[in-house]
């Protein structure tokens, strides 16, 4: 079911979320959290459809506030318009779309107070443009966790450097997420005999991807060796992470990724294997990240500390990464 209420308030927004539960049942019994998801006009059904999806996992209210990207809108006058959505319109979750106009749009942390769980954590999102310091943003204040995306950013590494230095709790970004299936391919790997330090690291990527610095910093930090962050361009288009090489002395295990769903595995003395490694989309990494609502200790080891000390990309011209 979906109510539009144009040109309304808060109030009369709580008011109709009433009246929807008392008429269809208590929607609102089970939920977890109150996720909170900051856009831009016109840019919302992405992000709206990722959330129903994750919330299948994690039930919740979702509360999208979408404004212009300069808080006005045409130079309109200040005004509200909101969509109630429940049931098969909205996954297992309740989601209210708030669009602000105005001087309206000006106020993030007032339209959404009033309209928050009680007693429920909030987790606030930037699918897009993030603040310049999302913790203490208007949403970013009201936030347990906060959740970026730099690769959705017009500087992907340059952002990541930024974070670093901005950092605090309950900060985490979408390019950490995405290295969940990485870092346990990796910890598999040399879960297997022989049992050889590792000496050197090498790590490829796009430039456009900020996930391949975070994953070559963790791997310094965790592995204690240097790590080479290499910046490729791939061919047929493909982006993100490209491949991994751990050098030891039985010789180099390669992690190379052949196609979007596949990495090649080659390892000295060893059968190459093809795995199945899928890029992570946008409802994977959401419901990640809302399975904790604590801080993300070991993304800000990595961040604030990690990327620092390790040493600036190098270009290395092009690869071919086959294609099916």
């Amino acid at each position: 079911m979906i109510v539009d209420l144009p040109n309304t308030t808060t109030s009369q927004i709580s008011k109709t979320l009433v009246k929807i539960r008392e008429e269809g049942g208590a929607v609102a019994l089970g939920r977890v959290l109150t996720l909170v998801i900051s856009t831009n006009l016109g840019h919302e059904e992405e992000a709206i459809e990722a959330a129903n999806d994750a919330s299948r996992e994690h039930p919740m209210r979702v509360i999208v506030i979408s404004t212009s990207l300069d808080g006005h809108h045409e130079a309109d006058t200040a005004r509200l318009d909101a969509q109630i959505r429940v049931g098969g319109d909205a996954g297992a979750s309740e989601v209210i779309v708030l669009k602000a106009y105005g001087d309206t749009a000006s106020d993030e942390d007032g339209l959404v107070t009033g309209l928050l769980l009680p007693d429920a954590p909030v987790v606030a999102w930037w699918p897009g443009d993030a603040p310049e310091v999302v913790s203490i943003s208007p949403l970013g204040r009201i936030a347990q966790r906060r959740i970026t995306d730099a690769a959705a950013q017009s500087d992907p590494r340059g952002f990541l450097n930024h974070l670093s230095r901005t950092y605090s709790p309950g900060d985490t970004d979408f390019s950490w997420t995405r290295l969940t299936l990485w870092r346990a391919q990796l910890a598999a790997v040399l879960d297997q005999p022989p049992y050889e330090t590792i000496t050197a690291v090498e790590v490829h990527g796009a430039p456009d991807s900020p996930s391949t610095g975070l994953l070559a910093a963790w791997l310094q930090m965790q592995l204690k060796v240097p790590a080479r962050h290499e910046l490729v361009t791939p061919a047929h288009g493909s982006s993100g992470i490209q491949g991994v090489r751990l050098h030891r002395a039985s010789g180099v295990i390669e992690l190379e990724r052949t196609n979007t769903n596949t990495v090649t595995l080659v390892q000295p003395n060893q059968p190459v294997h093809d795995i199945s490694l899928i890029r992570r989309n946008l409802r994977d990494c959401l419901a990640e990240e809302l399975r904790r609502l604590d801080p993300d200790d070991l993304f800000g080891e990595v961040i604030q500390h990690g990327l620092a000390e390790l040493d600036a990309p190098t270009v290395t011209g092009s690869i071919t990464v086959p294609v099916p």
